[in-house]
């Protein structure tokens, strides 16, 4: 996690208002992509809207929920170019909760 985080017994907590921190994983490149065990994962606060990014390795036998799945491709590539508009549409949407 980042410095804004703290981990509080059994959950990451944020340190200016106390909500519980949300977390999503997602891949960046297809399956045949030897690039594809190296994803983004996000961790954000619904109270006060902070969040971090980082580039994080996920093993390729593990399946990551996509959340974005639903959306049509123009909407979803749009997300995933604006990492805070991103973030509004995970949160809007109850993912992350822990």
């Amino acid at each position: 996690m980042s410095g804004w985080s703290v981990f509080d017994g059994d959950r990451w907590t944020c340190v200016v208002c106390h909500e519980p921190v949300r977390s999503y994983v997602y891949r960046l490149h297809p399956p045949e992509s030897s690039g594809f065990e190296r994803c983004i994962g996000l961790d954000w606060c619904s109270g006060c809207r902070i969040y971090s990014g980082a580039m994080v390795h996920v093993p390729r036998r593990q399946v990551l929920v996509d959340a974005l799945a639903p959306l049509p491709a123009a909407d979803r590539d749009l997300l995933l170019r604006k990492e805070a508009a991103l973030v509004d549409h995970l949160d809007s949407r109850g993912v992350g909760r822990r």
